[in-house]
């Protein structure tokens, strides 16, 4: 059963063309034959493990709804997610402190589903401390500079190594709870927000906690460290962290790609070495980028961590492997989401009835083959703009007028300021003055 609130942010996010942050084991197809295999490995994360995941497909394959499919069965096992799109200019991958920024912002759990959880983890982390400090019944309730110094003594003893390795994250932390204590909201939000790997924060809040400078990228895999130490001790399963669109870095300069290319290898060489226990790594790319001269291939060691066998059938893929092959909708699969998303309207309107009659499976089919027939007949591309025209070209129409039918008062019509550059550059030709030449 989903909420009437579930059920408007999927119908706006599918009307705005964007994929539902929550909600998607609504629209989900073909995400069972390796359910069970992410299950036993978010499992095996939360019982103190960490693990790495790649998903591989071309574009329109369902490469963001499957991480973010992922990531919404994590949150409902206790796990923290946050979803980082890799880019040159705003996040690239060989500045690990920017990706680690990137993750802190987009930090999101299942009681903070818009991101920003970063506070409520911390804050979490140290009423736990609290509490264990309290219970051991060796320092005085009614002392709170005693309590306080107990509390920070226990947060650098379950920070253990990690302190060792970044002193300054015990030391941030320290101000963090002393500035809560004191009531110096100002400080505590500027040390919060370098905790958060965030630049220019005021030297003034840096020097009441003795830091200084911004964190670096060696840093910022021992903050990810501590991250998920704190993650632990607040209660949380761990952490799921997406790396969106790997693929871009076929398309930066050489010596900004080998660097990224070094910097994935590091990471996924660390989680092997057991330096991330509580992290699933997951990241997506194209078939290009894990097989192809300008992706991984470029780093023999990379591409020998991320080889798979795809040789056999699709059908005999395994899903335990490092990478899973989503092989991209055929109009059955385009259809059975479009009959989903016409029922969940349907179950929200009062006019349920007069959508499922007008909307049948065969105009369902109907639309989603005229779509796919305007993008050059690639039904991977077509997932995206098939929903948004079903749910605003044609649901809200018949939901909203009584006499409105699709069959004689709708015709499909795409204008490119509503397609993406993948779509646009498979869309059918209307005349030859559409089509592009070099020369």
């Amino acid at each position: 059963m989903i909420s009437a609130v579930r059920r408007r942010e999927i119908v706006d996010a599918l009307r705005r063309g964007t994929v539902p942050q929550r909600g998607l084991d609504a629209l989900a197809v073909g995400t069972e034959r390796f359910a069970t295999a992410v299950g036993n490995e978010l499992d095996t994360v939360a019982a103190g493990g960490a693990h790495f995941k790649a998903i591989r497909g071309e574009w329109g394959s369902g490469k963001t709804f499957t991480v973010r499919w992922i990531a919404e069965h994590a949150r409902l096992r206790g796990f923290a997610t946050a979803e980082v799109q890799i880019s040159e200019g705003e996040t690239p991958l060989h500045h690990l402190e920017t990706v680690y920024r990137r993750l802190c912002e987009r930090l999101t759990t299942e009681d903070t589903p818009s991101g920003g959880a970063l506070r409520t983890i911390v804050d979490s982390w140290f009423y736990a401390l609290n509490d264990d400090v309290l219970a051991a019944v060796a320092v005085d309730a009614h002392d709170p500079e005693a309590v306080l110094s107990a509390t920070a003594a226990l947060a650098e003893r379950r920070l253990g190594s990690v302190a060792a390795q970044a002193p300054a994250l015990s030391a941030v932390l320290r101000g963090y709870r002393r500035a809560l204590a004191d009531g110096d909201a100002a400080a505590a939000e500027g040390l919060l927000a370098w905790l958060g790997g965030q630049p220019h924060v005021a030297a003034a809040v840096k020097r009441q906690a003795g830091i200084r400078g911004d964190l670096d990228h060696d840093g910022a895999l021992a903050f990810l460290a501590g991250l998920l130490t704190i993650l632990r001790g607040a209660g949380y399963s761990g952490l799921v962290l997406v790396l969106d669109e790997i693929e871009t870095l076929q398309r930066v300069r050489s010596d900004t790609r080998d660097r990224a290319l070094n910097a994935l290898r590091q990471l996924i060489d660390e989680i092997d070495q057991g330096r991330f226990p509580g992290l699933y790594l997951v990241i997506t790319g194209t078939p290009a980028f894990f097989d192809g001269p300008q992706g991984a291939s470029r780093l023999p060691p990379l591409a020998q961590r991320l080889h798979t066998d795809f040789t056999t059938d699709v059908r005999f893929d395994n899903p335990r492997a490092i990478q899973l092959r989503l092989p991209g909708f055929d109009i059955a699969a385009l259809c059975e989401v479009g009959r989903r998303v016409r029922d969940l309207y349907a179950d929200g309107s009062e006019h349920g009835q007069r959508l499922r009659a007008t909307c049948d499976d065969a105009y369902i089919e109907t639309l989603a083959r005229a779509v796919t027939g305007n993008l050059g007949g690639r039904v991977g591309i077509a997932p995206r703009l098939f929903l948004k025209k079903l749910v605003a070209d044609v649901l809200d129409r018949v939901d909203q007028f009584a006499d409105f039918d699709p069959r004689r008062d709708y015709t499909l019509t795409l204008s490119d300021g509503e397609l993406t550059e993948v779509e646009r550059n498979v869309r059918a030709a209307d005349t030859v003055d559409d089509i592009d030449l070099e020369l």
